[in-house]
């Protein structure tokens, strides 16, 4: 039986947060941002492991260190996305038929229901898929100085959220063929001629990439945690 496996691509700095702490362990509620995303995987009973992926010089996990049977931590990260991606899978014990989740480290409010709903999506499928939720809002390109060149049509438009769920040959093959830096493991996939299926996410499994971010995260999980109070 095909078992499921986690990555969760942690090199990065962040920069677009502008502050010195990468942004995955910023403090939310009281606790790193990362720590909130592993939660959701180490708890889920169908997943076989979870894959934290570390630059060489990453100085802030010992501090916020945790242990748990699934969770091995990889010092594997590379210069960008897809080569500390394709660095973990290349470490990683599993067979051709086994799938691979990559999940942003700064996305913290995946629900296990969302997660299960992506698994049992994409379970039998030839390929895999990702989470993602149609786009709603009007889109305008703009010029260099910001100022309206066209309005795009958003028909048949999505925003690609993670995790992106993969078979472990096809994402490894993917990543390996990708040359430049995809920004996405879709994305590389794509390349190959495959097309993954869109699983619809929710708003709340936002990617925490500018300061605003971070309230609205905090927000959503203060909700989820005053509702488990009642």
């Amino acid at each position: 039986m095909a078992k499921f496996h986690v990555i969760i691509p942690a090199a990065g700095s962040g920069s677009r947060m502008a502050t010195a702490l990468p942004k995955q362990y910023l403090p939310l509620i009281g606790r790193p941002i990362l720590s909130w995303t592993l939660d959701t995987f180490l708890a889920c009973e169908r997943i076989a492991s979870v894959h934290l992926v570390l630059n060489a010089n990453d100085v802030h996990w010992q501090t916020n260190s945790r242990h748990h049977s699934k969770l091995s931590i990889l010092h594997c990260g590379g210069g960008t996305r897809a080569e500390t991606v394709l660095n973990a899978l290349k470490s990683l014990d599993a067979e051709q038929a086994d799938w691979v989740l990559v999940h942003d480290a700064a996305r913290p409010g995946l629900t296990h229901t969302l997660l299960d709903s992506l698994l049992d999506e994409l379970q039998d499928d030839a390929v895999g898929g990702l989470l993602a939720i149609p786009v709603a809002d009007t889109l305008k390109r703009a010029d260099s100085s910001q100022h309206v060149v066209s309005t795009e049509s958003r028909e048949g438009l999505w925003q690609a959220q993670t995790p992106q769920m993969f078979r472990y040959g096809i994402l490894k093959d993917a990543l390996t063929k990708s040359g430049g830096a995809p920004t996405d493991e879709a994305q590389a996939v794509e390349a190959l001629g495959f097309k993954p299926k869109l699983v619809t996410g929710q708003l709340r499994n936002l990617k925490i990439t500018f300061p605003q971010d971070l309230a609205l995260a905090e927000a959503i999980l203060a909700a989820d945690q005053e509702g488990v109070r009642k």
